[in-house]
């Protein structure tokens, strides 16, 4: 079959990478101060953090619109018999349900498969990737599903943040306790393990958060027992801190970092600039 792998832009897949690696991109919406946005369609990423270092700006973030995501599946249906879409996390939006109730309509029932293996950033796009690989091994629609379902929970990931403000703006935190951290300097380390994004720990310094980051994902694949297994960072807005990781990761595990990717602005409005994620995933060979 030829099936065709299908993802949300907060996989951290851009555009031109779509076209390289062969998947198709939904971009999520986000609204600054009354006015929606796309990344890389309307608003540049310079333009974004120039917005949002404004102390007044609202941001709120939205899934897809269904009229849009129908006719990216119409126009994809064209030329391909089925579609396998990967959104981000059920537990972190509601764009995963929305998307399965368009699947069961007639003309998707059969031909697209939403898949929520409950992961965004980049072990999301290691989702897709596999995906990509498994299609091209042959694998039906249906087991490429199963496949990636079962192994949902072979991946770890934790972020930290320089700052409570964005996570305040966005509800996250309460502004009493967005204020509290501040004058404490805390950096929370956040952690998702499957539905929802979790509280991990805290740190007073990023030195310290990137330190507990390193040791939590050890810990992850010891007590999961993988024996081969990839490493990404993300950032957002400041890639020499995000070189600067990398280098330090490599180091405490002795293995290259597959990628170092920047973080979809639709995560950013909830986190801001400075925000540095650590991730692995279990390791399969195609």
């Amino acid at each position: 079959m030829n099936i065709a792998i299908m993802t949300d832009s907060n996989s951290g897949i851009t555009p031109e990478e779509a076209k390289k690696i062969g998947c198709y991109v939904i971009p999520m919406p986000f609204t600054i101060n009354q006015q929606l946005y796309f990344e890389d369609i309307n608003l540049t990423k310079p333009q974004f953090y120039d917005l949002i270092d404004e102390p007044n700006t609202q941001i709120l973030t939205s899934q897809p619109a269904l009229g849009d995501l129908s006719k990216a599946w119409k126009e994809c249906l064209e030329s391909h018999d089925a579609i396998i879409y990967i959104p981000m996390s059920s537990g972190l939006s509601g764009s995963c349900a929305s998307a399965k109730m368009l699947a069961d309509e007639d003309e998707f029932a059969g031909k697209v498969f939403v898949l929520d293996t409950q992961r965004i950033s980049v072990t999301l796009k290691q989702n897709i990737c596999d995906a990509i690989a498994l299609a091209k091994d042959g694998k039906t629609p249906e087991e490429i599903c199963d496949l990636l379902l079962a192994r949902k929970m072979d991946a770890t990931i934790y972020i930290t943040v320089p700052t409570l403000t964005y996570l305040k703006r966005g509800g996250r935190v309460t502004p009493a306790a967005a204020a509290l951290g501040s004058l404490l300097k805390i950096k929370p380390i956040l952690t998702i393990q499957g539905e929802k994004l979790d509280k991990f720990e805290t740190a007073r310094t990023m030195k310290k958060a990137r330190k507990i980051m390193i040791d939590a994902v050890k810990k992850d694949i010891a007590d999961r027992g993988w024996e081969q297994f990839d490493l990404y960072v993300s950032y957002s807005h400041d890639p020499e801190i995000a070189d600067d990781y990398v280098k330090e990761v490599e180091e405490a595990f002795g293995q290259k970092v597959l990628w170092n990717d920047e973080l979809s602005l639709s995560i950013a409005c909830h986190i801001g600039p400075g925000s540095l994620a650590l991730a692995a995933a279990k390791k399969y060979i195609y």
